[in-house]
C-alpha cells in the first residue's frame, strides 16, 4: 500500500465565531469541539491545515486515526 493510500483526511468546519460545528470521524461521546481539541492536542502541530471559508483538515495515517479513536473512548 502506498503512503497516499494510507492517509485519511478528517474535515473540520467552523462557525463564524470559531466554534467547531462539524468534524469527521468523530467518536461517540465527544461533541465536535471536544473531538477537534483531542485531535489537535495529539496531531495538530504537524498534521492540521487551516483552510479558507471556516474549514480545515487533519491529514493522518489510518494508524494515527485508529490510535486517537482508541485513546478517546474510555475503556
Amino acid at each position: 500500500m502506498s503512503e497516499e493510500e494510507d492517509k485519511v483526511v478528517v474535515h473540520v468546519r467552523f462557525a463564524p465565531n470559531g466554534d467547531v460545528v462539524e468534524v469527521g470521524e468523530r467518536v461517540k461521546g465527544k461533541n465536535p469541539q471536544e473531538w477537534f481539541d483531542f485531535l489537535a492536542a495529539m496531531y495538530g502541530h504537524e498534521h492540521y491545515l487551516g483552510l479558507s471559508g471556516g474549514r480545515g483538515v487533519f491529514r493522518l495515517t489510518k494508524e494515527q486515526l485508529e490510535k486517537a479513536k482508541a485513546e478517546a473512548v474510555p475503556a
